[in-house]
């Protein structure tokens, strides 16, 4: 166990040192006009950015899209449409990439993540529809303030690795969503079943909704749905979130495709660079806590959420 903290601690350390090494080139490239940059630039900015949100997001169970599209919308020079459509691209990619490993390391479970996710798909294409038709300065203002929203979320919500749930309910028991997996950390076996399915369901259907809106993925809401609402472990709830992240956005990302609001220089470098990032992620899992990556993803969130909501209101151009 102090291994497995003495690893934690120099990864977070890792992560942090190189974002702040990072953070004066990528605030000068936000207030820099494009034309003073090479085209170049851009992509391989994006590579290096999305690299290092992959390994961050699989192990805090938000998904890459919630971290990419207001970090991009605020601090580089794209328009947002294309911004929500590369982030689904981005989310997608990462929770792609992550999800043969957590299958085959038992931390996601098709029973428990396929009803979910197929109520979670069909609402994030109507998320989509609205949000192509809303006005760019709109959604950018909304976006500021839920991610704002979500980084309250994250602060305040107290998260069980082990929930108590007493009786499961008769759609659960129908359903057969219960199980057994292996936690690492602990070495040992964890038995498993969910309480409130119904609710569970409807919040899906809400999260979807956001999903395909701002194309934020919305990792940052199966988790604490998945545990604090349906009493789901924490781990698997990470793990399955990523599994739902890659069926949800898949839906929402044709409708942006087939808008025209996904171009091939902000999405490929951004997919590339995350599912790299993703298979570390998916490795550091399994060897560090949830929770310890945490206020660092909060704290890239606050810079993130504040950017977006005053370039919105024309605050910050």
């Amino acid at each position: 166990m102090k291994i497995n903290n003495l690893i934690t601690c120099r990864i977070v350390g890792m992560i942090s040192l190189f974002m702040t090494a990072c953070w004066p080139v990528i605030a000068w490239a936000a207030d820099a006009p494009a034309a003073e940059m090479a085209w170049w630039l851009w992509p391989l900015a994006l590579f290096v950015m999305c690299f290092v949100l992959g390994m961050i997001a699989v192990p805090a169970g938000v998904g890459g899209g919630v971290l990419f599209v207001p970090i991009v919308s605020g601090f580089f020079p794209f328009h947002i449409d294309f911004v929500r459509g590369a982030g689904l691209l981005v989310a997608l990619a990462s929770a792609v990439a992550a999800g043969p490993g957590l299958l085959r390391a038992g931390l996601a479970d098709l029973r428990l993540a396929l009803p979910l996710a197929l109520l979670a798909s069909a609402s994030s294409i109507v998320g989509a529809l609205v949000g192509l038709a809303l006005p760019a300065a709109l959604v950018q203002t909304a976006l500021g303030a839920t991610i704002l929203c979500i980084v309250t979320l994250m602060w305040v919500a107290k998260k069980s690795e082990f929930p108590q749930v007493g009786q499961t309910d008769a759609l659960a028991a129908a359903l057969r969503i219960n199980g057994i997996f292996y936690d690492a950390v602990h070495r040992k076996e964890i038995a498993w079943q969910v309480h409130r399915t119904p609710l569970g369901l409807m919040l899906f259907v809400g999260i979807g909704m956001l999903a395909g809106l701002f194309g934020l993925g919305a990792g940052w809401a199966n988790v604490p749905a998945l545990n604090l609402v349906m009493g789901v472990p924490l781990r698997l709830s990470a793990g399955s979130s990523g599994f739902i992240l890659s069926i949800v956005d898949s839906s929402a990302v044709w409708v942006y495709i087939n808008k025209g609001a996904v171009l091939a220089i902000i999405a490929a470098p951004s997919v590339i660079g995350m599912m790299l990032g993703a298979f570390i992620g998916a490795r550091l899992l399994k060897i560090i806590k949830a929770s310890t990556i945490r206020k660092l993803v909060i704290a890239l969130l606050l810079a993130a959420g504040v950017r977006a909501l005053a370039k919105g209101l024309g605050l910050w151009t």
